[in-house]
């Protein structure tokens, strides 16, 4: 998956450090790191309504490392601090135009997630039919977030004395009320040498708002339909699902990794 830029000096690091798949990354991360993360703009933001979902104190390191591939020059990595199945998937993403010259840079967490059940609904989610993933917009309803178990604190935050709010499709023309949306793979691993991990084929459309309570923050939703090709190596492994993530831009002197 990654090349290794390591320069060991013994034969067994040597070894070693060929075999790492995680290796000669942008910030030199690598799967273990020590991520320092200035949260206050986060914090800040929360506060002004914000979805985000802060790291917990004890994800502060780098779980899994994934490659986003897609037709677009330049690489996407994300560095996973919590990869939760059924919990708050959390990681920083890195968009590197050039080589290892960071772009852009977000801190992301995963609001919910969902199994499309029927057909159709597996259609809606890939823009197969013309509409769904790829519309001029996308609307969260209190009520969705009250299921899942928000408190009315947090609620009133977010919503305030409105019962939903409302993202822009951040891509293609705005005037037309549908857009195609991108297609690409993600191949993730879970350890140095790449034996644990996923690969699969997604399919991805970003909306965005600007917070009521501060005009100056962007908040990005990320829906992205996942369908699995192999977990651990394991192709028999399949499934479908679609994942709702709430992310923000952070400045790169605010994230250090050791």
């Amino acid at each position: 998956m990654f090349q290794s830029s390591g320069k060991p000096d013994s034969a067994g690091q040597q070894h070693e450090e060929q075999n790492r798949q995680d290796a000669g990354l942008p910030l030199a991360a690598r799967i273990g790191s020590i991520v320092h993360l200035q949260q206050t703009p986060l914090i800040r933001a929360q506060a002004m309504g914000s979805l985000i979902s802060l790291p917990d104190a004890d994800e502060d390191r780098i779980v899994a490392i994934s490659r986003v591939q897609f037709a677009m020059q330049g690489n996407v990595y994300r560095y996973y601090l919590s990869t939760s199945e059924e919990g708050v998937e959390k990681f920083i993403e890195l968009y590197c135009a050039h080589e290892q010259e960071i772009s852009e840079l977000r801190y992301c967490s995963r609001l919910t997630r969902l199994i499309p059940e029927s057909t159709e609904d597996q259609q809606a989610y890939t823009g197969e039919l013309g509409y769904g993933l790829g519309d001029r917009s996308y609307t969260l309803w209190r009520a969705q977030l009250q299921d899942m178990g928000w408190s009315a604190a947090d609620l009133d935050t977010v919503f305030a004395d409105q019962e939903s709010i409302s993202y822009e499709r951040e891509a293609g023309d705005a005037g037309l009320d549908f857009v195609a949306p991108y297609r690409g793979k993600e191949t993730r691993i879970d350890d140095a040498q790449g034996q644990h991990g996923l690969q699969q084929d997604i399919v991805f459309m970003p909306y965005g708002r600007v917070l009521p309570a501060d005009q100056q923050v962007h908040e990005q939703l990320l829906i992205t339909t996942e369908m699995i090709r192999s977990v651990n190596g394991d192709r028999q492994q399949r499934g479908i699902y679609v994942d709702f993530t709430i992310a923000l831009a952070i400045e790169p002197e605010r994230l250090s990794i050791q």
